[in-house]
């Protein structure tokens, strides 16, 4: 089981906190093409949607969802959710649901939050999520990570996490072992940087498998964000290490990541999160209780 999914932002994202740097035109193209590849190999895959996408570029969602997709939440601003109040993320998580419900007339119950901005910290937005409808979930990133992530996540594969508020079918994304570290493989950076034959390699030893990725992943240029503008934006603080280190990763393997994408589209059959989740029989995964 292959699951394709990407979080889409940057319309919104760019154009509100980076003008200088956003380029929407070219969005439209990558967008485009993208979906012409998935038709063609007759690939459906989730799309993860920040909900002021829905109001302020609603012709994006309703494209996506016309060509056969599924649409999920992926916030409402964008911001990471471990720099948020209970409350915050809670009228984060109503006021994008209902846009996107209302963008597209169908309801949304698929969600990951951004960055995968959910730990051991804040756990409780999985009570959140399945109060307002969401009963699928892979905000779940089972590593050390600098925006939380959660490597004491005991699961790699489909699991059900029980809160107070429901069951939520969680997909967490898949790690490997590289040199003593837990890295994922599959989706972003880590994509871009590791070279097609480990990537699959990787992905045909397992049964499951998820992969994530963002327009920006094949814009070829250079990310030209000031760290001041980021750090702003994302309520992060300024240190040259960091400042270092998101500047290699938002840059490394944007070259080649169209051509790998679509090499790795023929090579792999994909599916869903949607789809995926009917295949799965629910009552042999694990049951984890973080609430």
């Amino acid at each position: 089981m292959n699951i394709l999914s990407f979080d889409i932002e940057e319309w919104y994202v760019m154009q509100k906190n980076f003008p200088a740097t956003a380029n929407l035109a070219q969005y439209d193209k990558i967008l485009a093409e993208l979906l012409d590849a998935l038709a063609e190999l007759e690939i459906k895959a989730t799309f993860f949607c920040v909900g002021q996408m829905a109001k302020e570029h609603s012709h994006i969602i309703k494209k996506i969802k016309e060509s056969g997709h599924e649409i999920g939440c992926h916030s409402h601003n964008h911001i990471w959710l471990n720099k948020l109040t209970r409350s915050e993320v809670e009228e984060d998580t109503r006021a994008a649901i209902d846009a996107l419900q209302q963008c597209i007339g169908e309801k949304i119950t698929s969600y990951r939050a951004p960055a995968f901005s959910i730990g051991e910290s804040n756990k409780w937005v999985f009570e959140l999520l399945a109060k307002n409808g969401i009963t699928k979930d892979s905000s779940i990133f089972p590593a050390a990570r600098d925006f939380g992530g959660f490597p004491h996540f005991c699961s790699q594969i489909p699991t059900i996490i029980e809160s107070s508020a429901g069951q939520i079918k969680e997909f967490p994304i898949v790690m490997t072992s590289l040199m003593g570290r837990q890295l994922a493989f599959s989706g972003g950076g880590y994509f871009r940087f590791f070279p097609k034959s480990f990537i699959l390699n990787q992905a045909l030893r397992r049964s499951y498998n998820i992969f994530y990725f963002h327009i920006l992943d094949f814009v070829k240029e250079r990310l030209n964000i000031s760290d001041a503008e980021y750090e702003s934006y994302f309520r992060e603080k300024p240190t040259l290490f960091a400042r270092t280190k998101r500047n290699i990763k938002s840059n490394l393997g944007k070259g080649g990541a169209w051509k790998k994408f679509l090499s790795l589209l023929s090579a792999l059959q994909f599916c869903s999160l949607e789809e995926a989740a009917r295949t799965i029989n629910w009552d042999k995964t694990p049951k984890v209780t973080l609430i």
